[in-house]
């Protein structure tokens, strides 16, 4: 059986979404595998394959080896091409997971591998300029994401910020070679000079595209089922970076021939009706922007209360949603995402991993039991760590990857399991009224 033309290993459920609603937007099939896999999961025919990990925030031995796990899969299962999948503000400390999983991964793919990747997303305002991240028109560490409670994002230069994750060589890519006359030759000479992990400058989708070309997307160096993976200066090569990049991969696709998956026209996923719930947890700026715009019941989840008595704390968090569902369908939202100081102060009470662990696995208990007992039919997700909790909660595997209610924030059910539609949404993505609109797109 003919293999995906990319195999993804993302670091976080919500990015993983982003990246097969991108594929999926370039004209090409997408699933996304929630975990890691196991020897006797299926997986249907598809351009795209993402596993979504929970790594980003995790200790780097166990990051690696689930990513290696994951990356190993996808290649046994005829994989084209790695993509190492990590977020378009690049969240990670100088303790972070993002180079020592590159190295992991570029270890797997042989002797002399290169990695090559931009975190750049134009459609959600991502941009790199001179190794620079910027954020809308703000350097990253000028925008909210210097206050991000895990991964807070003080440095811009990304080069530098790679360069403290990895000992070998990073260089950038600046965005005139991609504009030149001559992409791939420049891209092969950063490699020649040494470097292994090359950062590539992007302001537009065009510099994007140039980038895929660069590394042969499309066929013409070799990234193609049975040609070995892509290449650059004749190294085996890893590819990586945001949702960008990899939807700049699928628009170099050939079109002429079907791929190895449906067409997404073909692949609309149905789900099971029913009420709605919106459930919380990110505290990133856009997401306290759409809790506060929420027109419709909410009930709050409690952290310190949750932390002294859970059992207790979380059979009273049901009994509220339940009789917000008296009144109607929903949707009804269950939230814990709280400005900056609030969430300072709850994780001086009660320690940085403490806090998250308790509200993400209430998220997760509240959301099983909502699809199990009341009749939840559809769901919305904010927060990486929030879906991760829920998906896992909800014993969910492989979703396919249906209509979206907003760019990089698509609805999905899944191939095998509970009839739900779920969308799993990074924070910082949808609009001001996703919780009130996203209904509409629901299958």
């Amino acid at each position: 059986m003919t293999g995906p033309r990319l195999g993804v290993v993302a670091d976080d459920v919500t990015g993983a979404c982003d990246l097969a609603d991108a594929v999926r937007d370039a004209g090409g099939s997408a699933v996304v595998v929630l975990g890691a896999p196991g020897p006797g999961v299926d997986l249907p025919p598809c351009d795209a394959a993402v596993v979504a990990l929970r790594t980003r925030a995790a200790p780097v031995a166990r990051a690696v080896a689930a990513s290696v796990a994951a990356a190993s899969w996808l290649l046994d299962r005829g994989a084209a091409a790695v993509y190492q999948k990590y977020c378009s503000t690049f969240d990670s400390t100088d303790e972070g997971t993002i180079g020592p999983v590159a190295d992991a991964l570029l270890d797997l793919l042989g002797p002399g591998a290169v990695a090559v990747g931009t975190p750049a997303t134009p459609r959600a305002g991502r941009t790199q300029y001179r190794g620079h991240l910027f954020v809308g028109d703000r350097l990253l560490s000028e925008s909210p994401l210097r206050h991000h409670p895990l991964t807070p994002m003080t440095d811009p230069d990304l080069v530098r910020v790679l360069g403290r994750q990895t000992a070998r060589a990073v260089a950038l890519l600046p965005w005139e070679a991609l504009r030149g006359a001559d992409p791939a030759g420049a891209l092969d000479r950063v490699v020649g000079n040494g470097a292994t992990h090359v950062l590539a400058d992007a302001l537009a989708d065009e510099d994007l595209d140039a980038l895929a070309r660069a590394v042969g997307a499309g066929g013409a160096g070799g990234a193609s089922p049975g040609a070995g993976g892509p290449r650059v200066a004749g190294r085996p090569a890893l590819l990586g970076g945001a949702a960008g990049f990899a939807a700049a991969l699928a628009r170099a696709w050939p079109r002429g021939a079907a791929g190895p998956g449906p067409r997404p026209e073909d692949a609309v996923p149905r789900g099971g009706g029913g009420r709605a719930l919106v459930v919380s947890g990110s505290c990133s700026a856009r997401t306290r922007e759409q809790v506060d715009r929420f027109p419709g019941p909410r009930v709050a989840l409690d952290a310190d209360a949750l932390a002294a008595d859970p059992g207790g704390a979380l059979d009273a968090v049901l009994a509220a949603l339940a009789a917000a569902y008296a009144d109607g369908p929903g949707p009804v939202l269950v939230s814990s995402s709280a400005d900056p100081d609030a969430v300072r102060a709850t994780q001086q009470r009660l320690g940085v991993r403490r806090a998250a662990e308790v509200l993400e696995r209430a998220a997760g208990e509240v959301a099983a039991r909502a699809v199990r007992d009341l009749g939840v039919g559809r769901l919305l997700v904010a927060g990486g760590e929030t879906s991760g909790a829920v998906a896992a909660a909800l014993g969910l595997g492989v979703l396919r990857v249906g209509p979206a209610a907003a760019p990089g924030v698509p609805w999905m059910t899944p191939v095998d399991g509970p009839a739900v539609a779920v969308l799993l949404k990074s924070g910082n993505f949808g609009g001001p009224d996703l919780f009130t609109t996203a209904w509409e797109t629901c299958p």
